[in-house]
């Protein structure tokens, strides 16, 4: 009898089981099919209205790769393709190069107010048509719908903001040594600009380019990451309907290492820019010596967001949510050390992972608020599981998530880690994932040793109440940003830049368009 009962419960245990694991499994289809479903009707509607471009362009035209060859453009949070683009290498490259010297001759002598109007009507067209281009940024990139429509009107800013600073390039009279001269400086346009950006701002990053090299006179070589080509090639196309010049902007996509190579060796290129790993842009600096371009780098954090004891904890909490977990933690200036002071760790850790516990996942199409979307590709998530694994196996503990989303793909769940040490490699390196690993300091002069203890430069965020502190460790710290109190800090108006090896040189505000400059003495003769 005994036999019996317990056979029968097992059967009974057995039976829900599979049931639970039934309906689970057809609810992760359902989504599946769903997200799918809201992806191709997406995709359908942009195609229809001649949003998706699969070609590259150059000098003003629509150009297929030479060989013919293509590129899958995939979307992340599906894993279906998009579309097939054009993959390009060096003599694609070449010849947009002689396209935009082309077009420098022209465009660099175009009165400043000329070049402002073009770039205000840019400006306006890329914002009249927001919602297709975050439509066309969630399908190829993942980011939720919401976030991509306001990463358009940041990308947009750029361009509104260089139309007005096209006007306000200003030179100098020197007084001068001698009465029969007369001293000059004058800003002339550097030339032919070579722009490499990366996919987790696919407009952003190019138009913090694009615009302040175009206001100048400057014209432009944009090579957009193979992963996120279609908001480049939709932001080309709006840039000529603006009246910019064919050929002011061409935008070349496949083979990085050749188009890098092309850009590099020519010497009608005379600016290289570049948001990226610090790994490559070690490469582009070394390279773009052989021809003394000028370069300005955008590279790699190790961003650190120090909690102190007098902290307003509801603001820490929010500014460090919004801080990592943007873009699925895929931002240069993403918080990635939690340095939380031990008189309110343990208060923080539980209010910061009920807040990570609530986030919403999801693809960019889900009905309602999705605060996580998928992380670019396989490559990323490998990387997120290695550091986690390598946390775990050195003592750190799991607050909230530490593995794969249900929805599979390339979701993986928002991560909240503690017990977290200097050894291991989520402390030293980049994340760029939804993991945020809490450590705990004493004083404010080891959260200041701490923070700066890395190569990278970046951004850093603090959290206090103490105005005096907010001083002293703004100062301290060897970041090129800094947030207090604030976890989303970037803006046009403002230098956007790092230190020590996160880069060289500055976007946006009125000091980035003097990267696209070059300055010119004039001493003229027989005056009197």
């Amino acid at each position: 009898m005994a036999s019996a009962r317990i056979a029968k419960a097992f059967t009974r245990r057995s039976l829900t089981h599979r049931f639970t694991a039934t309906r689970t499994q057809s609810l992760f289809c359902c989504q599946a099919h769903q997200m799918s479903t809201d992806a191709s009707s997406a995709a359908a509607r942009l195609s229809s209205s001649g949003f998706i471009r699969s070609q590259g362009f150059i000098g003003g035209k629509w150009t297929d790769a030479y060989d013919g060859k293509t590129i899958e453009v995939i979307n992340p949070a599906t894993g279906e393709v998009i579309t097939n683009v054009s993959c390009m290498g060096a003599r694609e490259t070449n010849d947009a190069i002689a396209s935009a010297q082309e077009a420098f001759i022209s465009w660099s002598k175009v009165t400043a107010a000329e070049r402002s109007k073009c770039l205000r009507k840019w400006y306006d067209l890329l914002m009249s048509h927001k919602e297709e281009l975050g439509q066309l940024m969630t399908l190829e990139q993942g980011k939720p719908l919401k976030e991509a429509i306001g990463e358009v009107g940041y990308g947009a800013s750029f361009v509104e903001f260089f139309a007005e600073e096209a006007k306000r390039v200003y030179g100098d009279i020197i007084p001068a040594t001698l009465s029969d001269r007369r001293l000059f400086v004058v800003k002339q346009p550097v030339g032919v600009v070579g722009a490499i950006t990366p996919w987790n701002f696919p407009l952003a990053m190019i138009t913090r380019k694009v615009a302040p090299a175009l206001a100048c006179g400057c014209t432009v070589v944009v090579k957009p990451s193979e992963l996120t080509p279609l908001t480049a090639l939709a932001a080309a196309e709006l840039s000529v309907q603006a009246g910019i010049p064919r050929g002011a902007v061409n935008v070349v996509m496949g083979n990085a290492s050749e188009i890098g190579d092309a850009l590099l060796a020519s010497p009608q290129v005379r600016k290289i820019t570049f948001t990226g790993s610090t790994a490559v842009g070690k490469k582009l600096m070394a390279g773009a010596a052989a021809t003394v371009k000028k370069i300005s780098l955008e590279l790699g954090g190790n961003a650190p967001c120090i909690i102190f004891d007098d902290a307003d904890l509801d603001v820490a909490v929010k500014g460090a949510l919004a801080s990592k977990f943007r873009n699925s933690g895929q931002t240069c200036v993403c918080a990635n050390r939690v340095l939380v002071q031990e008189g309110i760790f343990e208060k923080f850790a539980d209010a910061f992972s009920k807040a990570v516990e609530n986030m919403k996942v999801g693809h960019g199409f889900t009905e309602g608020a999705v605060d996580v979307g998928p992380l670019i590709n396989d490559a990323a998530v490998h990387k997120v599981e290695s550091f986690v694994q390598d946390a775990i196996s050195k003592g750190a503990k799991v607050l909230v998530g530490g593995k794969k989303h249900s929805l599979g793909m390339t979701f993986y769940e928002p991560t909240v880690l503690t017990d977290v040490k200097n050894e291991m490699i989520l402390a030293r390196e980049e994340i760029f994932g939804p993991v945020a690993p809490l450590q705990k300091f004493k004083t404010e002069e080891e959260a200041i040793r701490k923070a700066n203890d890395t190569n990278a430069g970046l951004a850093a965020y603090i959290f206090t109440t103490n105005m005096q502190r907010s001083w002293r460790v703004s100062e301290a710290l060897e970041y090129g940003l800094v947030g207090v109190n604030e976890g989303l800090i970037s803006t046009e108006v403002a230098p956007f830049g790092g230190v020590k090896q996160s880069g060289l040189g500055r976007e946006g505000s009125k000091y980035g368009i003097d990267e696209y400059l070059e300055m010119k003495y004039i001493c003229m003769g027989n005056m009197n």
